[in-house]
């Protein structure tokens, strides 16, 4: 297994990460086979950590909620285009591109991931840079979510 990026979609998620920095930023790839294209994502726990602070105990500093509608509107573009879901992105502002048992409980909300072909790619930004992007994606035989390779592909 092994994820390929275009060199745009991975500036425009690098972007995306330092434009939000301090806090995480969270987003979509979607593919037609030729070319990668970067969905931004609102990430909602700031509202949702301020609606109720017992329940989301953290704030965007340290984790993030996509959007659902921006969601569901990302999900129907593919559909009515024939792309598809390529990857889920979120940054880790401070942090290593580890991928979190929080991360995890998004990704498998129950226990098997919602979108299994689909990798998650988790970029490391230290003081407005961009050090580490990884990837991560579900190994059936595992049952867990593997690191793979990913590789930056120029356009043809």
């Amino acid at each position: 297994m092994e994820l390929t990026l275009t060199e745009n979609a991975w500036r425009e998620i690098s972007r995306h990460a330092l434009e939000t920095f301090p806090e995480e930023c969270c987003g979509i790839v979607l593919s037609n086979g030729k070319t990668d294209d970067v969905r931004r994502c609102t990430n909602m726990q700031n509202l949702l950590h301020a609606h109720d602070p017992e329940v989301y105990t953290r704030d965007a500093t340290t984790a993030y909620t996509m959007d659902i509608k921006e969601l569901e509107l990302v999900m129907r573009e593919a559909e009515n285009t024939g792309a598809r879901i390529k990857a889920f992105y979120h940054s880790h502002p401070g942090h290593e591109p580890y991928f979190s048992q929080e991360d995890k409980a998004f990704a498998s909300p129950f226990g098997e991931p919602t979108f299994p072909e689909t990798a998650q790619i988790v970029v490391s930004i230290y003081d407005r840079v961009v050090r580490r992007v990884r990837a991560y994606m579900w190994g059936a035989d595992k049952k867990d979510f593997v690191e793979v390779p990913l590789r930056k592909i120029s356009p043809s």
